[in-house]
């Protein structure tokens, strides 16, 4: 929303709070900024090595107190939490609800909805996730999502449009909209061609054409259904 003048909201799984502060900036009376300390408490695939899961862990968590202190934002809170673990006892309840870039990244996605869904009463949720363009084109009305299969990494699901609506209805959302598919274009701290060739078809599409075009993704406004 352009204004979401004295509202309460929760940015879910907000990484560095990009989205956060823009929450605050269109006039959020209080934002919560909710997301993971370590990166070992991410949905890894696999048997990842503990050091490897650790690597970055703390730099969220820091980078978002670099951009609240240049922002001057008071009123925008962090909170060190598992999104699984959302609930109105730890955090009361919410008028918006922001959720971005984060179910492709969860092994159990509806699970993270409805515990969204509980803090959420009276209020609207927006959805904005990366969508598979492939599915999307060959089934549009059919909630079909990947398995993420490339490497071992907190990825899971790449949904379809019709998937990402199709989670929204699960966890017991009343979808008002939808749109996309639009781009998210990856910033310059990727390079621009890999180490080495590509040595998959997937791969050579990555750098091919997602790395030039950017992530396709749509997003989906919803409002929860009953009690």
């Amino acid at each position: 929303p352009a204004s979401l003048q004295g509202l309460r909201c929760l940015d879910a799984a907000a990484c560095e709070g990009f989205w956060s502060f823009e929450l605050a900036r269109r006039g959020a009376a209080e934002v919560v900024s909710l997301d993971l300390p370590a990166t070992d408490q991410q949905d890894w695939q696999g048997l990842v090595p503990e050091a490897a899961r650790r690597v970055g862990s703390g730099l969220a968590n820091r980078h978002f107190e670099i951009a609240r202190s240049a922002y001057g934002a008071a009123n925008v809170r962090r909170v060190d939490l598992n999104v699984y673990d959302v609930d109105p006892e730890r955090l009361g309840t919410f008028d918006f609800v922001f959720v971005g870039n984060v179910l492709i990244h969860l092994a159990d996605p509806a699970r993270a909805l409805r515990a969204l869904r509980s803090v959420v009463p009276g209020g609207e949720l927006l959805s904005l996730e990366a969508t598979s363009l492939p599915l999307t084109v060959m089934a549009p009305r059919v909630p079909l999502a990947q398995l993420w299969d490339l490497d071992d990494q907190p990825r899971w699901w790449t949904p379809n449009m019709a998937a990402h609506r199709r989670w929204l209805h699960a966890a017991g959302f009343e979808v008002l909209a939808q749109g996309g598919p639009l781009r998210q274009p990856l910033g310059s701290a990727l390079p621009r061609w890999p180490e080495r060739p590509p040595r998959r078809w997937r791969e050579l599409v990555f750098w091919a054409w997602v790395r030039r075009m950017g992530a396709t993704s749509s997003w989906v406004r919803a409002r929860p259904l009953g009690p």
